[in-house]
């Protein structure tokens, strides 16, 4: 009589999202976005060699996350998305990148599609794990790397949910001269941006400070950037449209 076969978990990552993040920081700043084979990529993650179960699972999940690609069999990549956030020019787009990598495991997908008002307790999580086929042991240590992970974008800080940033996928050499030398760290990414309250006056800033700098990309290789200010209100938003429509009707004209 044969026996079962072993029943396996589904695929999720074994690792939370900042140090999945923080793994693929140290592998673009070593080889960027050059295919590498996998002893490499393993190497410049911390470990000595791929050939062994923690590295394995490490790099796994950072290809759940969408941080490292196989370009062809036996190689490794960094992803475009993982340069982006490394040269994000404002906070907002790198939490909005770790919003995209949060989301990139259909199985943490579902789940906060699921849960959208927030997250349940550990163990109805790790029994929902459980129902969807993963093994008691590993649905526990998989419900904490989850709740990690969730905590780390805050996902449920806003009562409605944040737009993912459109990045561009190519060409990010034009932001080196602005990107801080050491890019955006996730603490950099949940830094949280000051909400204008009712009654905040308009106070006179020196130069650019207490200003956002947006690159805004044009044709030929351009670029243009507008100062946003760190307190912007509803009345500016609709001022500086209005302010744009009339450049673009003077261009027309």
């Amino acid at each position: 009589m044969s026996e079962n076969p072993r029943k396996k978990s589904p695929r999720a990552p074994s690792i939370p999202l900042d140090e999945a993040v923080e793994r693929a920081m140290r592998a673009y700043d070593k080889g960027r976005l050059q295919a590498a084979p996998v002893d490499v990529i393993a190497q410049h993650i911390g470990y000595k060699t791929a050939n062994n179960g923690a590295a394995l699972q490490a790099l796994a999940s950072l290809r759940y996350f969408g941080l490292l690609e196989r370009p062809k069999e036996g190689l490794l990549a960094v992803t475009k998305d993982v340069e982006a956030y490394r040269l994000a020019p404002e906070p907002h787009i790198a939490r909005s990148l770790l919003l995209r990598f949060l989301r990139a495991p259909a199985l943490f997908a579902e789940l906060l599609d699921k849960y959208q008002g927030g997250l349940p307790s550990d163990g109805n999580l790790k029994d929902e794990l459980i129902q969807r086929g993963f093994l008691p042991s590993t649905a526990s240590s998989l419900a904490a790397v989850f709740r990690r992970s969730v905590e780390v974008a805050r996902y449920y800080e806003h009562s409605q949910p944040e737009q993912l940033v459109a990045v561009p996928q190519a060409d990010f050499q034009a932001f080196l001269n602005d990107a801080p030398a050491s890019g955006p760290t996730v603490e950099r990414a949940m830094a949280r941006p000051r909400i204008a309250e009712p009654g905040d006056g308009a106070k006179p800033l020196p130069g650019d400070g207490g200003h956002d700098r947006i690159p805004v990309r044009l044709p030929g290789g351009r670029r243009a950037f507008l100062l946003i200010p760190s307190v912007f209100y509803e009345a500016d938003k609709q001022r500086l449209k209005a302010q744009i429509d009339l450049l673009l009707t003077e261009d027309g004209e």
